[in-house]
């Protein structure tokens, strides 16, 4: 209905070794960040030498928090930083690489997950940031975080590339695909619609189906 699975790539960099590290295979944020996302949250219920433990049941509310703070970091960075308008030739050279290249290309399958040259000192600054305000609920509040992070990377790349046929996989899969093809004024959570809800940028189409369900008593 919206883009075949069909892989589409593009040079960016003449640089081959600036190339090379704008691709990444999508399974790597997993194999990098979920050790994180299991480290931080035995520190959190465990301790150790570096961390001050707040127990199970703590760590697993922090946890959620972390999750759902994630989604609206989400948010915020695809709504207010990837879709900006640049003004100078700089700027626009800048968005294209960051997230101009994927509207362009979007079936690009090794650009669809953060490169490890960005993703790895952003989240040791996420970490510190935590660090010195939220102690002692740092690391679960981290790890959650981390988590939903590395959950939006594999639904992104899911929403793209896989079929995603549950009820909840379909919608999501449509959600961003009309973000791709109808309209990219709306429709910025990925993983989730929970912001765009909040910010009031939920799709027309999502709205009208809503209404749609509700006015009808037999849907």
């Amino acid at each position: 209905m919206f883009v075949s699975n069909k892989d589409e790539t593009v040079r960016i960099f003449k640089n081959p070794v600036l190339e090379y590290f704008s691709h990444i295979h999508p399974a790597t944020p997993l194999a990098v960040f979920l050790p994180v996302v299991v480290l931080t949250m035995y520190a959190s219920v465990v301790g150790g030498g570096w961390s001050q433990p707040i127990g199970i049941w703590s760590s697993l509310g922090v946890f959620g928090l972390g999750v759902l703070v994630w989604t609206l970091v989400e948010y915020v960075i695809h709504r207010w930083a990837f879709h900006i308008t640049p003004t100078t030739e700089f700027g626009q050279r800048v968005h294209f690489l960051v997230h101009g290249i994927h509207h362009d290309y979007p079936r690009d399958s090794t650009r669809l997950v953060m490169p490890l040259l960005v993703s790895i000192p952003l989240a040791m600054v996420f970490y510190g940031t935590f660090a010195a305000v939220w102690s002692p609920f740092n690391n679960a509040l981290y790890s959650g975080f981390i988590f939903g992070y590395v959950a939006y990377d594999s639904i992104h790349y899911a929403t793209h590339h896989f079929p995603m046929t549950s009820h909840i996989g379909r919608f999501l899969k449509q959600y961003h695909m009309k973000h791709h093809f109808m309209d990219d004024h709306t429709a910025y959570g990925v993983s989730t619609p929970l912001w765009d809800i909040v910010f009031r940028t939920v799709p027309e189409w999502v709205r009208t189906r809503s209404s749609s369900k509700t006015s009808d008593p037999t849907s």
